[in-house]
């Protein structure tokens, strides 16, 4: 017995980093330094106070739906960091809690990809599958999501300056009647585009007209480099009409660099929510009381997040400085990730890897090849997650290797 779209699941990037270094040795000389996860450092103090104060919890079973004060702080950190009325989420199951949004990423496909509707004799068991539209560069998760979901990635390059935001109006209305599932990702992982305001409206628009579930991940949307970066709630309320056909995923591991406490949030259109819970019932990790109780505490927190964005910029500093007018370095709008064009990736990543000790990964492992190559085969991504005076010893080794 075998589930053949499990066999589909190869290419996760880690894995394809493992092989492609399999073999290989840093000098002995040097320490190793990995720079190819997005690890945030800036540890929040009171986390672990936090988790102190609720030792008694361990003991209980904990609630899909949380707890009231981590649905509170959510929903008054939506209030204050995007300007939202409370009432766009004053209903019940407007917001859950998610062990972890990378869970919740691939949780929320199998709670609602329909199964294949189009009849289309020479296909599999007789019909066309639903496609889920995938940024490309994309989240790893994404088409895994998809696969083990039973419908077919449709990777879409994108609007926007940095080609990650995948521009649903390219399509034409036949294939917007297949899309079943969008993922968005603003501020994009890899490259650290944030969606506009105008961009966010357009697409709720398109995929409200051709009843298309937009999953936005927000997930470094705290850490923007210049101004705030917009979110899906924004553009909801901006519409007037509720929360229709989107769920916004948030997440507490770059915004309090707390990647190790599994813990975010889901918010958006109720009724999407409730299958999501259904499914969570039977397939999901529940959020202990302590880590809720911990993450509601960082949630109504501003003000480590400020101390991590000036954190952040500071290793950007000394990014430009080292790296500027090479590899078409540019400050991304938002995140601590370099997209760096170093003409071969894997080569570059290897070159690193054994002659610094340095850890990144190569672009080509973030995006597909449609035809035309794959487009990212030029690049490395680098997380700028350690302190500065590491970050600026890692740049000018990279440099002089490179």
């Amino acid at each position: 017995m075998n589930n053949n779209r499990a066999d589909k699941l190869v290419d996760y990037p880690f894995n394809k980093l493992r092989i492609l270094l399999d073999g290989l040795s840093p000098p002995a000389d040097l320490q190793p330094l990995k720079l190819s996860i997005g690890e945030p450092k800036h540890f929040p103090v009171q986390l672990i106070r936090s988790l102190d104060e609720h030792q008694e919890s361990w003991s209980n079973y904990p609630s899909l739906d949380g707890t009231p004060k981590f649905r509170e702080a959510v929903s008054n950190w939506c209030q204050r960091r995007f300007g939202l009325s409370g009432s766009l989420l004053s209903e019940p199951r407007t917001i859950l809690p998610v062990a972890g949004t990378r869970e919740a990423l691939f949780l929320f496909a199998q709670a609602v990809v329909p199964q294949p509707s189009v009849p289309q004799p020479d296909f599999g068991e007789g019909a066309l599958p639903p496609l889920v539209v995938i940024p490309n560069p994309y989240y790893a998760g994404y088409p895994g999501a998809a696969i083990m979901a039973g419908a077919e990635p449709l990777f879409l390059t994108g609007a926007g300056k940095r080609n990650s935001l995948p521009d649903l109006s390219s399509l034409s209305p036949e294939t917007l009647n297949r899309v079943c599932l969008a993922y968005i990702c603003s501020p994009s992982n890899p490259v650290g585009e944030a969606a506009s305001l105008e961009y966010l409206i357009e697409t709720i628009k398109i995929a409200r007209k051709h009843n298309i579930v937009l999953a936005i991940d927000e997930c470094s949307i705290d850490l923007y480099n210049y101004d705030p970066v917009p979110s899906g709630l924004q553009a909801c309320e901006s519409l007037g009409e509720g929360l229709d056909n989107v769920v916004v995923f948030q997440s507490l591991s770059k915004r309090s660099s707390a990647a190790g406490l599994r813990s975010g949030a889901v918010i958006g259109d109720p009724k999407l929510l409730q299958k999501f819970w259904n499914v969570r019932c039977f397939g999901g990790a529940t959020v202990p009381e302590p880590v809720l109780a911990a993450s509601a505490d960082l949630w109504n927190d501003d003000i480590h997040v400020a101390e991590t964005r000036a954190e952040i910029a500071l290793r950007f500093d000394l990014a430009e400085e080292i790296l500027n007018g090479r590899f078409e370095y540019y400050r991304p709008d938002a995140g601590f990730f370099l997209w760096l064009n170093v003409g071969d990736g894997e080569r570059a990543a290897k070159l690193l890897w054994e002659e610094a000790g340095i850890e990144v990964m190569p672009g080509s492992f973030l995006a597909r090849d449609l035809g035309e190559g794959n487009p990212c085969q030029e690049f490395i991504r680098i997380a700028l997650v350690h302190k500065p005076n590491v970050v600026e010893d890692a740049l000018y080794r990279i440099v002089e290797i490179l």
